[in-house]
């Protein structure tokens, strides 16, 4: 079998490699592409830009990745990079504090030495990537399960760790799944520890309109903010930055968006998403919205917990509704109806090639046995592994310090994959850089976590009685949450210290993680072997067929890496009403009413006479995004940057499962905008001279 694969794998690359990007325009804008396999004919025949090899490299070099989960671009020639206002959200809570509230009220500097330090932040820039499939799956060849997962996590771990082995300070290397474990691309990444804050909005600025608006449009929102990116304590030299355009972005313009879209679902099989609709997404979504209340309960107990609360509700309530748009796609027939068509089509053109047929296997009864095994080990593994803790930052450092002490005992091929040598770097950065840690939050997060899994495993579990013992929710999180892993130093001291400091250690966090740790893992263990891991193997192999039925006119999932997708500037119609492309500065107006979240920041009040009202403020284009895509640029053909994409419409959401061309929209906030507010709204000239600078 491993020969015949592997002899098969080799035949569908060459013809991947031989076939047009552009074979078909049915998919119209759709797409979060490879810079490797842009569609440049199909971009050319449609909208006559030609994209070419030097824009291409121009907007990869000048493409970033933040470790927040957005992305962002180079826009000076002085390391100076642009990203939207809810992308540093976190870092002005850490700055804040000593009569600063930096969320409230913005963020600007005079000169670079007032420039911060964002807590945790990491900057990367793609500077090389190449296929390594064949070295994955000589590693993997013949196994299944754990065994599969293992070999696999050990040789992404070698590869990661050998390419950039010397270079570790200046350079991050990591494998990239496509295709759904079709490919395996080796990423090597410019990084960057030193990522300081320039300037940001006011969050009634940046998040003007608040939850109702979010994912709609008209909408008002100046979502921008500029950071720098430092090299041995000076601002890095940035040549192959994107050059600033103050063009108004016009109906029917084309457009392209180069960013990180965090993850889509979109080559999985009916089987597959029967299983998020009915095991995976259900309890998450509840349990958020259970969430929610709880934190809405907290923000009205002081004015302290209201400026905590703005903060969690800000990310929760995206969340939330993203994931009510995503649920009602899967409950759409139409969807399963299109993909069980496409599934069947697929096996067919297997089925009728005996050569394939017989290297392929039968991968689909593979996915539907793991999919049954799902149903039974999720909750386990959910409650207990995947959102243990529940977002609380100081379970998340005692989980980080008690792994990683036991890992890095370990060769590197065999640690959990995110603790293997490459990755290292960020996990320490993130670690040990000091962040804001609010207790009272903290200890809401524990209790509500806590309680969560005795009610779904129930009292009588016996992984309920290791985590809780003859505890209540209430009076664990307690004691939990007055851990000292609030403290950079006392962090630093265990992650120095190693297995002997985290054994001796008497905090309550640490010994509690390590007595529930093996339950844990066991969890993770069972999921992997019987769930992810056949899935895993099953769909390489589903990819491998979809190669060999249609080459590379099919694009791979998101998965947090480089994309580019193409568009153009469009409104849409919606229930026989026309929605239009764009939105004014006059309209902010209009729309503000003073209490929240319409209410304007007191700088957008004064200056509303100096104002252009017909400036662009938003706009929306057809290009195909999703999560992570967050502070992408917006660049028009030229390759000149008119836009940062901030969201999408309502009916987007189902984007994750699908691309509708007439109804999916990217939602942008306009350098023409920009340009303006940072001269009339707030007097930001410095920054203002370097973004438009030759």
């Amino acid at each position: 079998m491993l020969s015949r694969l592997t002899t098969l794998f080799g035949i569908l690359l060459a013809s991947l490699a031989l076939a047009s990007a552009a074979t078909s325009t049915a998919l119209a804008d759709e797409g979060m592409w490879t810079f490797d396999n842009f569609p440049s004919a199909t971009v050319k025949a449609k909208y006559g830009v030609t994209i070419d090899q030097a824009w291409l490299d121009h907007v990869r070099g000048a493409a970033v990745r933040l470790s927040v989960g957005c992305s962002a671009s180079l826009v000076s020639g002085q390391g100076l990079v642009m990203t939207n206002h809810h992308c540093v959200q976190d870092c002005l809570e850490d700055l804040s504090g000593n009569g600063h509230d930096y969320v409230k009220d913005g963020f600007s500097t005079a000169a670079k030495t007032d420039e911060k330090l964002c807590p945790g932040l990491q900057a990367e820039i793609l500077l090389s990537s190449s296929d390594v499939t064949a070295t994955i799956n000589a590693k993997t060849s013949g196994k299944n399960g754990t065994d599969f997962v293992r070999a696999r996590d050990a040789a992404v771990a070698a590869l990661e760790k050998d390419s950039c082995a010397g270079k570790e300070t200046a350079q991050r290397c990591q494998v990239i799944s496509l295709y759904q474990g079709g490919q395996y691309w080796l990423y090597v990444y410019r990084r960057y520890s030193d990522v300081r804050l320039v300037f940001a909005v006011e969050f009634d600025t940046g998040f003007f309109g608040g939850d109702p608006d979010n994912f709609s449009f008209p909408r008002y929102d100046e979502d921008v903010s500029f950071l720098r990116i430092y090299d041995n304590g000076k601002p890095e030299s940035t040549p192959n930055h994107l050059k600033w355009s103050t063009e108004t972005p016009k109906e029917g313009e084309p457009v392209f968006v180069a960013g990180n879209p965090g993850g889509t679902s979109r080559l999985l099989s009916a089987t597959q998403l029967a299983g998020l609709r009915d095991v995976s997404r259900p309890s998450l979504l509840l349990t958020e919205a259970e969430l929610r209340g709880r934190i809405i309960r907290f923000g009205e107990e002081s004015a302290e917990h209201d400026r905590i609360a703005v903060n969690e509700l800000f990310g929760l309530e995206n969340a939330l509704k993203a994931m009510r748009g995503e649920e009602a796609a899967l409950m759409d027939s139409k969807l399963f109806d299109g993909k069980r068509r496409a599934d069947a089509e697929l096996q067919a053109k297997v089925k009728a090639d005996p050569k394939l047929s017989a290297d392929i296997g039968d991968p689909w009864s593979e996915v539907a046995a793991a999919e049954r095994e799902r149903a039974a080990l999720y909750p386990a593994y959910f409650w207990l592994e995947a959102r243990a803790g529940w977002d609380s930052t100081l379970y998340h450092y005692a989980r980080i310090l008690v792994r990683a002490a036991a890992e890095r005992a370990k060769p590197n091929d065999q640690r959990l994959r995110e603790y293997a040598d490459a990755r290292l770097p960020l996990v320490e950065k993130q670690l040990l850089d000091a962040s804001a840690v609010e207790h009272d939050i903290e200890q809401l997060k524990l209790e509500f976590w806590l309680s969560k899994l005795r009610e779904n495993l129930t009292a009588d579990a016996p992984e309920t009685k290791i985590f809780l013992g003859r505890e209540s929710p209430e009076d664990l999180s307690r004691t939990l949450s007055d851990s000292k892993l609030a403290d950079p130093t006392f962090r630093k001291a265990l992650w120095e210290g190693g297995e002997a400091a985290i054994t001796s250690s008497d905090d309550p966090l640490i010994q509690y993680v390590r007595k529930v740790d093996a339950t844990s893992r066991a969890a993770r263990a069972a999921y992997e072997d019987r769930v992810s891991g056949p899935e895993d193997r099953a769909n390489e192999r589903i990819a491998w067929a979809r190669f060999a039925a249609y080459g590379s006119s099919v694009y791979p999932d998101a998965s947090f890496s480089l994309r580019l997708s193409y568009g153009a500037v469009s409104g849409w119609n919606e229930n026989g009403k026309t929605i239009a492309a764009t939105t004014q500065f006059g309209g902010l107006y209009t729309r503000a009413t003073g209490k929240e979240p319409f209410k304007l920041a007191p700088r957008w009040i004064a200056a509303q006479s100096k104002l252009n009202p017909n400036t662009v403020f938003n706009f929306t284009s057809t290009n195909d995004i999703i999560g992570g895509n967050s502070g992408s640029p917006v660049l028009n053909a030229k390759g000149d940057v008119i836009g940062a994409a901030f969201d999408g419409n309502l009916l987007s959401l189902g984007g994750e499962f699908f691309y509708d061309g007439a109804a999916n929209r990217t939602v942008s906030v306009s350098t023409v905008s920009i340009t303006e507010a940072l001269d009339k709204v707030y007097g930001a000239k410095a920054l203002l001279t370097e973004l438009t600078e030759p």
